[in-house]
């Protein structure tokens, strides 16, 4: 069945896909969205996980860092993203290291505070640039400004600067960890991946800040679904492409029929591997994910060792858990080893604390919380074999590792049936995400060839709209936004 022609169908309803079609059909143009799942959202999306309790989680991404203030003005998207009122929290021996408290950091404060100065300006400087078109590399570096800065995060494995900047364990390990978060690598690989997942860690909005969506990651989605459809794309849940054709034609199945649609371009919101396989070519790179997610609901958040601090500030920022330098070095090679880490480093952190929006009028009134912990170093090839038994040895082992700096075992403090944990292979089933990686690859530089978007592939007509794209990653729209003005582009130039 071959449908009408449009001016450009977006393959994948993730939020970039989202993202794109809004600004697309507000330009004028004729969009349409074409979505494998049943609703539209990807990764950012809200569940009832648990028929026993009424609360929403946000499954699979949960965090807001990257999303431009210009996309949400532009799109006119009515969303709040609230701030944390704590940072993050590490408790070592029956003390802790909460935020960047100076009293808390001993002798390292004082580069504690240099060190973040300067991602900070370099924040400042570079997070501009991901909504306009991609500077060189000697661009980027001029407009950074800072020699040292960029060496220390450009050029050198991280471990470089960490190593010569800090001398305590734990507070080197709290640095790297943004290195890590969905990326198999040593604080040393010669690669620089890690440095390229820490840079995206904290330039965020200029600042650097994880933000809370206030109603989950589900109200995210919904306002850009509304933005989309209210400016005339077509959005189409349960329509699985099948093909893409280099001059713009994609072949979908919905229900018992297939379809045609031509279209002038093509946005494929999806991971650069599955482009590659759609268009019947061979991917350049096999990406792999490298992270557990975990999410809970407690009747009440656990006790600490630490009993001069609340657990509602621990748990309201990033509360780390075994990821000093050294454990998440021993947790790489395991990994690497091809074993499930023995004392698996992870993150956790409390949604509910600072959006309580998310939990039903009876679960708040009973002082019920979620946890959700993202579990580092445990790459899809552990799962691969068999992925129920190694999900459930890798659950024990990370909460093995939570309950190794509680007051209490944490299944003391949840509610009954109420954990799941999703592997990348979960996430490769589920969400389509080639090895489960949450970045669809690993993160580019934010600098390529002058003039390009970074969304740009060897096809005219077919372009990258996703996290896999230049500058992509992350809850932020910014791919979307990137291919959006791509096509403008291209579209007011045939005009003249």
């Amino acid at each position: 069945m071959n449908d009408a022609g449009v001016d450009a169908v977006v393959v994948g309803g993730g939020h970039n896909g989202l993202v794109a079609a809004a600004y697309l059909a507000r330009a004028g143009l004729s969009v349409l969205v074409l979505e494998r799942r049943a609703e539209v959202g990807g990764a950012a999306v809200s569940f009832r996980a648990f028929e026993s309790v009424d609360v929403r989680l946000s499954r699979y991404s949960y965090l807001v860092r990257l999303l431009p203030r210009k996309i949400v003005d532009d799109l006119g998207l009515r969303v709040e993203l609230r701030k944390r009122t704590v940072s993050s929290y590490t408790p070592v021996g029956s003390g802790g290291i909460l935020g960047g408290d100076p009293a808390s950091l001993g002798a390292d404060a004082d580069a504690w505070q240099r060190f973040y100065a300067m991602t900070g300006s370099v924040a400042e400087r570079v997070f501009p640039t991901l909504t306009e078109p991609l500077p060189t590399k000697s661009q980027l570096r001029e407009r950074v400004g800072d020699d040292h800065a960029w060496n220390a995060l450009f050029e050198q494995p991280l471990s470089e600067v960490i190593e010569s900047t800090f001398t305590d364990d734990t507070i080197r390990g709290i640095v790297l960890t943004d290195a890590l978060i969905g990326t198999f690598a040593p604080a040393d690989d010669p690669s620089l991946r890690q440095n390229r997942c820490f840079l995206y860690h904290v330039i965020g909005n200029g600042t650097g800040d994880w933000d809370v969506p206030v109603g989950g990651m589900g109200a995210v989605t919904a306002e850009l679904a509304r933005a989309a459809a209210q400016a005339g794309a077509r959005i189409v849940t349960g329509a699985e492409v099948t093909a893409i054709d280099p001059d713009g034609e994609v072949t979908y199945r919905l229900g018992d029929d297939e379809h045609t649609v031509a279209g002038g371009h093509v946005l494929a919101n999806v991971a650069p591997a599955t482009l590659s396989a759609l268009m019947g070519e061979t991917p350049d790179v096999q990406p792999e994910g490298a992270q557990l997610k975990v999410n809970m609901v407690v009747r009440r958040l656990p006790r600490l060792k630490d009993s001069t601090v609340d657990p509602r500030a621990a748990f309201a920022g990033t509360f780390h858990v075994n990821e000093s330098y050294r454990q998440l070095e021993t947790a790489y090679r395991e990994a690497a080893a091809g074993r499930i880490p023995s004392l698996p480093p992870c993150e956790i952190y409390c949604h509910s604390l600072t959006d309580p929006s998310i939990l039903g009028p009876a679960a708040q009134a009973a002082g019920v919380h979620t946890l959700t912990l993202f579990g580092l170093h445990m790459p899809a090839r552990l799962f691969r074999e068999d992925n129920e038994n190694a999900r459930e040895e890798a659950l024990r082992a990370t909460l093995r590792s939570l309950d190794s700096v509680l007051d209490e075992p944490i299944a003391d403090c949840v509610q009954p049936g109420c954990v799941e944990a999703k592997t990348p292979v979960d996430l490769e089933n589920e969400l389509g995400l080639p090895a489960g990686h949450i970045f669809h690859k690993d993160l580019s530089w934010p600098y390529g060839e002058e003039g390009a978007w970074g969304v740009e592939t060897a096809h005219d007509r077919v372009l990258l709209c996703g996290a896999g794209a230049q500058r992509g990653g992350g809850v932020s729209g910014i791919p979307g936004h990137n291919a959006a003005m791509a096509v403008l582009e291209k579209s007011a130039l045939r005009s003249r």
